[in-house]
């Protein structure tokens, strides 16, 4: 799909330019907390960041919708609804630029998260967020000299530098979010953590546990891995272990699919360190055949077209 059109149609040049920095924290309900400090920036830094803003979007050819195997490659971004984000606490953080918010000192700055560069034109707010590289983090820069050159020579800088990348992580506006870097975009939300928690809940639900002999070795195979817990994430939101008649024909049918699967008498999944990624690969349902080569493939994350 193209771009949102509001997302296109925003006047980047003549908006208004605001630099919120944040810090992260976990809350007592387990959620994140974000607290965010406005900057001082001139006039040159202004103008770069909104080219930058700019160049970023016009990049943009095809949006697809967020799935937790979707993947952004170059020119293809995805959404999600703001509501099913914490973009909104980020937001909230951003609308109060008072004195007592301002960035005073250096440890205002330091071990700063991400940034988000705030355009504001014609009632509507357009954030562009971005992770922080390891300048940012003081425990990185203590054993660091920061030098300058100038004059065919280097010179000691006393002022700390920080680094601000032309590229962007995700937009966020009005109720969308626009991800142009989804492993940045999930560590800014803590999407990690979401899934982290929802793997645990798969693990105490009696529809799948059911399904294996025992269920240790693919909960350690899985263990923190990103892309694994994304995985069975996915597992669960797709559901085909639900589908008695899915169930069915995996059993019938896995090997010819090309899949390393075990089964006991009983019908059951026997989790092995050699079969968990046939396990996960088959509840996904991303194993497929081709009627033209009779070849069977793997895919990243599967459309249904008819």
């Amino acid at each position: 799909m193209p771009l949102p059109q509001m997302f296109a149609d925003f006047d980047v040049a003549n908006s208004t330019i605001g630099v919120w920095l944040y810090k992260t924290s976990v809350g007592p309900d387990g959620n994140p907390r974000f607290t965010g400090r406005w900057i001082d920036t001139d006039a040159a830094l202004d103008e770069a960041l909104k080219q930058a803003v700019t160049t970023k979007r016009e990049g943009i050819m095809e949006v697809n919708n967020y799935s937790l195997l979707a993947a952004t490659n170059d020119g293809i971004a995805l959404r999600i609804d703001a509501l099913e984000t914490h973009a909104g606490v980020i937001i909230a953080e951003a609308q109060d630029p008072d004195a007592g918010r301002k960035v005073t000192k250096l440890k205002d700055v330091q071990n700063t998260k991400f940034y988000a560069v705030k355009l504001t034109h014609g009632g509507h707010s357009l954030y562009a967020v971005r992770k922080t590289d390891s300048s940012w983090q003081s425990r990185s820069n203590r054993n660091i000299l920061s030098v300058f050159f100038q004059d065919d020579q280097l010179g000691l800088n006393d002022s700390p530098g920080f680094n601000i990348s032309k590229d962007i992580d995700f937009f966020m506006l009005e109720e969308e979010v626009i991800i142009t870097n989804k492993p940045a975009f999930e560590s800014v939300l803590s999407y990690k953590e979401a899934h982290v928690q929802e793997f645990v809940s798969l693990q105490g639900e009696a529809e799948f546990v059911s399904l294996f002999t025992v269920l240790n070795p693919l909960v350690e195979f899985i263990g923190k891995n990103k892309l694994h817990l994304r995985r069975a994430c996915a597992i669960r939101q797709k559901g085909h272990y639900l589908d008695a008649n899915f169930m069915i024909r995996l059993r019938q049918r896995y090997a010819e699919c090309g899949l390393n699967l075990t089964f006991d008498e009983q019908g059951r999944l026997v989790p092995t360190e050699e079969t968990c990624a046939d396990i996960i690969r088959a509840l996904l349902d991303h194993r497929l055949s081709s009627l033209f080569s009779e070849n069977n493939y793997d895919v990243p994350d599967a459309t249904v077209v008819g």
